[in-house]
């Protein structure tokens, strides 16, 4: 008997236009070079004959099971996420997109960029918009203290400077994420 386990929360819709562009780009080399080299190497494994002890046969199959599970993903996702191109109207505040200088209690610097769920492990310093800290901060100014309790510790931060990136570094990438 299977185990139930619900449905996970929605992560927020949002994404930077470099996101957007690699996954798009993540989506067209899934669809027309991963997934038809994979098809090709499933064929030729079955034309082999016996498919049941054939490991090329049944590692493609799998593998290109998980690729339409990520095509489907994507090309959904796609369909429903806003692209965050242009500035929030007071950039003394955290919004999304951000960079976010902090210095944590005990002195250290600590910087990061709020970015949408599905573009935050690209990069060590970027956090997804859903993510604890990247939750306490939206709103808050510089000079703001917050302070964020995990498995039992808690941590504060002080907002030492907030960055947006320049509207013309964001639409130069917005271009390149409509290209198809």
């Amino acid at each position: 008997m299977a185990r139930y386990r619900s449905p996970s929360p929605k992560s927020a819709p949002y994404v930077t236009p470099s996101g957007f562009a690699q996954l798009q780009e993540e989506l067209r080399v899934l669809w027309k070079v991963e997934r038809p080299e994979i098809t090709n190497r499933v064929a030729e494994a079955a034309a082999l004959g016996d498919r049941s002890e054939n490991a090329d046969y049944i590692y493609g199959k799998r593998r290109l099971a998980e690729i339409d599970r990520r095509i489907r993903y994507l090309s959904k996702r796609l369909d429903e996420i806003k692209v965050v191109e242009r500035l929030p109207d007071d950039t003394n505040r955290i919004f999304f997109g951000a960079t976010v200088d902090l210095e944590r209690e005990d002195g250290e610097a600590l910087r990061y960029r709020i970015v949408g769920a599905d573009e935050f492990d690209q990069d060590p310093h970027y956090i997804s918009v859903d993510s604890p800290l990247a939750q306490r901060l939206l709103g808050k100014r510089k000079g703001d203290l917050i302070s964020l309790s995990l498995e039992s510790q808690t941590t504060r931060y002080t907002v030492v400077a907030i960055h947006y990136p320049p509207v013309e570094d964001r639409r130069k990438k917005s271009s390149n994420a409509y290209k198809g």
